[in-house]
């Protein structure tokens, strides 16, 4: 944690951290990540949700102006909105052998441009945020997206990390395409390292 380096090694398989990236899979499952998020509760009301009187606000000939129905016209201020948003569910399923390749061809880019970064353990005696900034000067890291790997959810961990906007802690099972691209640098524990690579590997 105080950023030297050890004696200890870890040797990264090649199936998960060396192969081929496949950039489309990584497209579709960094979009349905995208999609997932969306709310789809967009909507605005139409003629027939508006409330007031459908009552023809002028007799059809004879004004010189052109033709009005109800008030609810969308012609008219207050009116209908024409074909507006409706709720809408976004999200679309893939297949979990894509999914696997995707996050396995995203791992494979951080190792290739050396975005990753293996501890031995991280461990946080109490929640302090200045401790985890601490840990990012040591890694050179201040001011960049950075993302933690562990192979728990360690509480203490999370409480001094999610006050900085750029850095991300995530369990290893829950390890996505997204969080990855989206990162500068990946600290993995030697622990994660083991647990991604067991999720991961076919």
């Amino acid at each position: 944690m105080d950023g030297k380096k050890t004696s200890k090694k870890v040797k990264l398989d090649a199936e998960v951290f060396g192969m081929e990236p496949n950039d489309h899979a990584i497209y579709l499952d960094v979009k349905q990540y995208h999609a997932n998020n969306r709310q789809g509760t967009h909507k605005s009301k139409e003629r027939a949700e508006i409330a007031g009187s459908t009552k023809k606000l002028k007799k059809q000939k004879g004004t010189g102006g052109a033709r009005v129905g109800s008030a609810k016209s969308p012609l008219l201020h207050g009116g209908g909105r024409v074909f507006g948003p409706r709720p809408k569910d976004w999200s679309f399923k893939l297949n979990k052998k894509l999914k696997k390749v995707a996050r396995k061809s995203a791992l494979s880019y951080k190792a290739k441009d050396n975005g990753i970064t293996i501890l031995d353990s991280l461990n946080f005696s109490a929640p302090k945020t200045k401790d985890f900034i601490n840990l990012l000067k040591n890694f050179e890291l201040s001011g960049k997206k950075v993302l933690v790997v562990v192979p728990t959810l360690d509480e203490n961990l999370y409480l001094s990390s999610r006050n900085l906007a750029k850095t991300q802690v995530r369990v290893a099972k829950d390890l996505n395409t997204y969080d990855i691209m989206n990162s500068q640098r990946i600290l993995f524990t030697a622990g994660a390292i083991e647990a991604v690579q067991e999720n991961l590997k076919n």
